[in-house]
């Protein structure tokens, strides 16, 4: 069913020559070809371009389009390069539209796979699957919840895209994050698929930052979203249990009360916080019932042991 459906790629890249190459490579391999390509060179000062040429003057159906050169690197910048790509596919007739990291690989029916998904259930507005870092170490959705679905490959339903206007142009991040609880909020379902995965071949964060630093700002873009003071000290202790132990988890909650301190401004409507906290309580809600249930089901065995001895 996968095949009734056609897509159209956009990939933000600036300075990806280390990993760009590898990715096209992922996307020529695949079962299913997109209609279009559009790979836009954010300022890309490194070789990106030059890659991107030789791979387009290969496949007609690869673009390389060209933006300015800015001096500041933001994540705003993504989304304002994604308009753009996505400007060049709007004389083409498409179903899907994905957002593609350029530092990511993956196997040859990696988009067949989520076309298949989006076919069989017209309700799902944005999906993906999980990434697997350099490290080995892949995204943990036992905290979170298989409606997250990572900025590193993005699958919009083009109706549901252009419900929630797109990207949001936002400096400090999170641009991934509101699109997907925009698309919920619209009444999207979204959804990510463990049956399959894709390799990240950066450090999460680290683009413009090192390992510390990565986890304050990411400390500051859970503020920024509007993460509620509870869920965020629940998120926090569960970091400190992942290495470096203590470190990370603190400066999560550090970023985040920084941010708390200092007001920093919230891109998003009181309608979106509300929407988004309401979920992560409902979540938290859950889990802990779960847990407590789990304590009170094991209790009458601990009871019998006790009497029997």
């Amino acid at each position: 069913m996968s095949s009734l459906l056609s897509y159209v790629l956009v990939t933000p890249a600036r300075n990806e020559a280390r990993f760009i190459e590898s990715t096209i490579q992922s996307v020529v391999a695949q079962t299913s070809r997109p209609l279009r390509w559009v790979i836009v060179s954010d300022g890309s000062t490194d070789g990106t371009d030059e890659i991107v040429s030789r791979y387009a003057d290969l496949h007609d159906w690869i673009e390389l389009l060209r933006m300015p050169e800015r001096k500041e690197r933001h994540f705003a910048g993504k989304a304002y390069a994604f308009r753009a790509g996505k400007g060049r596919t709007d004389d083409l007739s498409y179903d899907v539209i994905a957002s593609l990291d350029a530092d990511i690989t993956f196997d040859s029916e990696y988009f067949s796979f989520l076309l298949g998904k989006l076919a069989v259930d017209p309700a799902l507005g944005v999906v993906g699957t999980p990434y697997e870092e350099k490290s080995g170490e892949i995204f943990d959705y036992r905290f979170t919840s298989l409606d997250h679905v990572s900025g590193a490959c993005q699958v919009f339903r083009r109706e549901c895209y252009e419900a929630i206007g797109g990207y949001v142009p936002v400096k400090r991040g999170t641009i991934d994050c509101i699109a997907v609880i925009s698309a919920r909020m619209k009444g999207w379902k979204t959804r990510t698929f463990t049956d399959k995965v894709c390799q990240h071949h950066r450090i999460t964060g680290t683009a413009q930052a090192s390992p510390a630093k990565a986890n304050f700002n990411t400390g500051v873009m859970d503020y920024v979203m509007g993460n509620h003071p509870l869920w965020q000290l629940f998120r926090a202790a569960y970091q400190i249990t992942k290495k470096p132990y203590i470190f990370r988890g603190l400066a999560l909650e550090t970023g985040y009360l920084w941010s708390f301190l200092r007001r920093v401004e919230r891109p998003v409507t009181r309608e979106f916080v509300k929407f988004h906290r309401r979920e992560q309580m409902a979540r938290l809600k859950s889990k802990l019932s779960l847990r407590s249930l789990a304590r009170n089901s094991a209790a009458p065995v601990h009871s019998e042991v006790r009497e029997n001895s």
